[in-house]
């Protein structure tokens, strides 16, 4: 503890660093008043890390209560405004924090060494290295059940268990497959046809060979029927050998592959519970590797933790001026698969979004429960349902209002362009091509009837019978009535019949 001498000289914020140059001068602004030396480096680090922290440690409120408590008029200048206020909170201090009191300390550690007497340079310095190595170790040091690193390493070997174990497996049917191809086709399961071939080996001993452990009975009986009557080739007792040896190594494979998705299940659920329960174990993993660390994942905003793992496609799809992609990593959740194509990429949006805040919630709450993660989850799946059923209801508030939408119908009268103004060349319709030939066939019996009808008369002419004309009423009427006009203005002429 340091009394200050010269209040004076601190109002000048500015110029206070020139009273602090030589230890004579920083002598005659402040004098110490109280020094306690720690125990040991365990006591020393546990006094600074509540320093840190903004906390009061036990000997510090002893020295407090013994020492200042006896100039409680005055007030208290403290680095940390944190700190001062538990001081004043616990101790009922009057405690100050300004930019003053910022560069006093700046000063006084600069000066440190002749404000403290009987302590050498070297010594001191030892001591700085020793508590600064201690402290940082304090801070990396993270409780081991929140060691994401783990993770990171456990999901990257899973999946290098995955690719090695197809590339065994295929390797192992295709080697087997040339003394005994049927095999493949009626054991699908890829662990018990490595376990049949381990427990029998050359096709001739399925028949006095009980595998019933492994198979159930009508495959049982299928093999040992098609083993009968293979078309495989001949193989030497060498290649089974290597054969088996192969499926040895497939099968210790897969039971480290199942241990370690158990760790990684554990893990997961011990370092990011909530994360868990939304995405599930491999996707929370992948997340959790791709961006590095829990801490780095919790900065990413929503939109971010969506498309994290579809960077190549989104920056394709900005540089082509595309649709972006919709989903990453996020794409292999449950509560993705489970939706439709059609809101698969709304589903997606507000699975990132509940997704950020779980995520979130792991890496900076002090809580290790599930709850959060359950609710939003169910929150999701709700929304999911509800878009299965097409219809629209609020989340947030009640959730029990319906929004009413209307259908659109429209009824205004649409009005087709007529295209037929705009050519001034005259069009013939097909009806009236129709009524043309019609005409002409009727003008063509027509003629055809008067050339009959005058071959009648020119043979009736050759025959010698004269020809007889039908008249009509009109001419016979036309006939009475002139001569009865030649009557009346000639009565003695004589009648000469017209014809």
């Amino acid at each position: 503890f340091l009394q200050v001498l010269n209040e004076k000289k601190l109002q000048e914020v500015d110029s206070l660093w020139k009273e602090f140059e030589t230890p004579e001068k920083a002598n005659k602004i402040v004098k110490l008043k109280h020094f306690e030396k720690f125990q040991d480096t365990t006591e020393a680090l546990a006094a600074s890390t509540a320093l840190v922290e903004g906390k009061l440690s036990k000997n510090l409120k002893k020295i407090l209560k013994k020492i200042v408590a006896k100039d409680a008029h005055e007030q208290l200048a403290v680095a940390d405004a944190k700190l001062g206020g538990v001081i004043k909170e616990k101790l009922n201090l009057s405690c100050i924090h300004s930019p003053m009191v910022t560069e006093l300390m700046r000063g006084i550690r600069s000066q440190i060494e002749g404000l403290i007497t009987g302590l050498p340079s070297r010594e001191m310095a030892a001591m700085c290295l020793g508590l600064a190595h201690s402290l940082s170790r304090y801070k990396l040091k993270f409780s081991p059940d929140k060691v994401d690193t783990m993770i990171i390493q456990a999901i990257s070997l899973l999946d290098d268990l995955d690719k090695e174990l197809n590339n065994y497996i295929m390797r192992c049917r295709e080697w087997y497959g040339w003394h005994f191809p049927e095999l493949g086709k009626i054991i699908t399961d890829n662990l018990a046809y490595c376990k049949c071939v381990r427990k029998v080996g050359d096709r001739s001993n399925f028949a006095s060979s009980d595998v019933s452990d492994i198979l159930p009975e009508e495959i049982e009986e299928d093999v040992k029927a098609a083993a009968e009557i293979s078309m495989g080739t001949e193989v030497s007792e060498e290649d089974i050998n290597n054969i088996i040896h192969l499926c040895d190594q497939v099968i210790e494979i897969s039971e480290y592959r199942t241990q370690l998705y158990d760790y990684l299940k554990n893990r997961m659920m011990a370092i990011a519970p909530n994360l868990t329960v939304m995405v599930g174990e491999l996707v929370g993993a992948r997340l959790i590797a791709h961006a590095g660390s829990l801490l780095n994942l919790a900065k990413h905003p929503a939109s971010t933790v969506q498309l994290l793992g579809a960077e190549k496609a989104l920056f394709r799809a900005l540089k082509t001026k595309r649709d972006t992609p919709k989903f990453g990593l996020i794409y292999h959740a449950s509560l993705v698969g489970q939706s439709n194509t059609k809101n698969k990429g709304k589903i997606s949006r507000m699975l990132a979004a509940k997704t950020a805040l779980t995520i979130r919630y792991d890496a900076l709450g002090e809580n290790t429960s599930a709850e959060m993660g359950a609710e939003n989850r169910l929150k999701v799946e709700t929304r999911l349902r509800l878009l299965e059923e097409r219809g629209i209801r609020r989340i947030s508030g009640t959730g029990k209002a319906l929004a009413k939408t209307d259908k659109y119908q429209n009824k205004s009268e649409v009005k087709v362009f007529d295209p037929s103004g705009d050519s001034t060349v005259p069009v013939v319709s097909k009806k009236r091509k129709i009524q043309e030939v019609d005409e002409q066939d009727t003008e063509v019996t027509v003629k055809a009837k008067k050339f009959k009808a005058e071959m009648k008369e020119g043979t009736a002419v050759a025959d010698g019978e004269p020809v007889k004309k039908k008249k009509k009423k009109k001419d016979k009427e036309k006939q009475a009535e002139e001569e009865e006009v030649m009557s009346e203005e000639l009565p003695t002429s004589p009648i000469i019949e017209v014809r």
